[in-house]
């Protein structure tokens, strides 16, 4: 008989011993991945995020919140797919306390100040959890070697601005960039990050090559694109916040011109008889809300929108400068009303077409999309998680995405 024969029989005794000290009761299919007797339930897909802020938009500049002498119809259409919201409070923020809020789950009338090592961001909440993170626009927080840039506060890429007045050019001839593995390095043949004023060469020597709410435009479109979840990157979400100038004043040109709304062209109100600062900021509004119609038209296009909450708001009251007329545009005289538009959109999870005058501000966002992304908020934060209002549900209701 072969001399391997005897061990080989140990070892099987061996096995079978193993297997009978198992209790009689126990599923020993359940011991093989792929002869499992009950199957797993799957964990939901993740929802992407979009937030979309403008700012200074007033909450009377759009028609789906009374605006008569134009009208917005994409913002519209995103108001009469979701919720529209007649409360959304920014308590008097300015532009970096308003940030702070949205960033930190902070009460907007508290001054941020300096961000600290123990302040959670809620881009560094949905990194950590797996979420690719992006951030067009201004910050206002610090720059390169501030130790509170973007990328040091949850950002995976970031292209924009950091600080008023190069947000306020509305053709800056540069764009900060944040981009890691994007600059081959042909020596070393590996792909290094890319950190520095990118040109933009339309704007060079004064030219008004580029209209930079325009480009941001193409880059969220860029981005979203890029980060789309698929099985190639195993259903990644992302998280893009697209911070708007429109339809911000540039304060330099409403003091050296009296109009400080630069836009491409007042079209289509280029034959109205309104005065240049209504033209100008009507035509503002218009072409935001092209851009707003070219963001949902990709989604649309795309399959997209049953997987991506969006949410869209100005991220401060008008500023009164430009010469505008109350008439006109009343946002501007409101000086006691602090509301600002906010609608939410996401098909098959918030009803369409639901107006709410739920009362929330800006530091209910980071619970909202933590919760959104199935994650707790942080205790220590001031806001809370408007969900079971979206879901159209008495917020005392705990819920989580369906």
């Amino acid at each position: 008989m072969n001399s391997t024969f005897y061990p080989c029989v140990r070892r099987g005794l061996l096995l079978l011993g193993i297997l009978l000290s198992l209790s009689a009761s126990a599923d020993l299919a359940s011991l093989f991945t792929n002869l499992n007797g009950t199957k797993a339930a799957a964990r939901p897909r993740r929802p992407s995020i979009l937030i979309i802020q403008c700012d200074s938009l007033g909450y009377l500049d759009l028609s789906c919140y009374g605006q008569t002498n134009f009208l917005t119809p994409n913002i519209d259409r995103l108001a009469a797919a979701g919720m529209l919201f007649t409360n959304y409070d920014a308590r008097g923020a300015d532009r970096r306390d308003a940030q702070g809020a949205l960033l930190l789950g902070r009460d907007p009338a508290q001054p941020v100040g300096t961000l600290t090592p123990d302040d959670l961001s809620i881009a560094q909440m949905l990194k950590a959890s797996g979420y690719h993170t992006g951030l067009i626009g201004q910050w206002n927080f610090g720059g390169p070697g501030s130790g509170n840039a973007p990328w040091e506060r949850g950002f995976n890429e970031f292209a924009g601005y950091f600080t008023d007045a190069e947000a306020e050019n509305y053709y800056a001839d540069f764009m900060w960039r944040y981009a890691p593995n994007s600059v081959l390095n042909t020596n070393t043949h590996v792909f290094e990050t890319y950190l520095g004023k990118e040109p933009l060469m339309g704007n060079l020597g004064g030219a008004k090559g580029t209209y930079i709410p325009d480009l941001y435009t193409r880059a969220a479109i860029k981005y979203i694109r890029n980060n789309t979840p698929t099985p190639a990157n195993h259903y990644q979400p992302f998280f893009l916040w697209l911070s708007y100038p429109t339809p911000r004043p540039n304060l330099a040109a409403a003091q050296s011109t009296g109009n400080g709304l630069p836009v491409p062209t007042d079209a289509p109100y280029s034959e109205e008889t309104w005065p240049p600062a209504e033209r100008n900021k009507a035509a503002m509004i218009t072409r935001l809300d092209t851009d707003i119609g070219t963001l949902l038209d990709y989604l649309e296009k795309n399959r997209l929108t049953n997987n991506v909450a969006v949410f869209f708001s100005s991220a401060t009251v008008p500023q009164k400068v430009g010469g505008l007329d109350p008439a006109f545009f009343p946002s501007v005289v409101s000086t006691n009303d602090v509301r600002l538009p906010m609608i939410a959109w996401w098909p098959r999870h918030i009803p369409a077409g639901q107006t709410s005058g739920y009362h929330w501000t800006p530091a209910d966002f980071l619970p909202t999309a933590a919760r959104i992304a199935f994650l707790d908020a942080p205790t220590n934060v001031a806001g809370t998680s408007i969900l079971p209002v979206l879901y159209g549900r008495p917020l005392a209701s705990a819920s989580t995405p369906r």
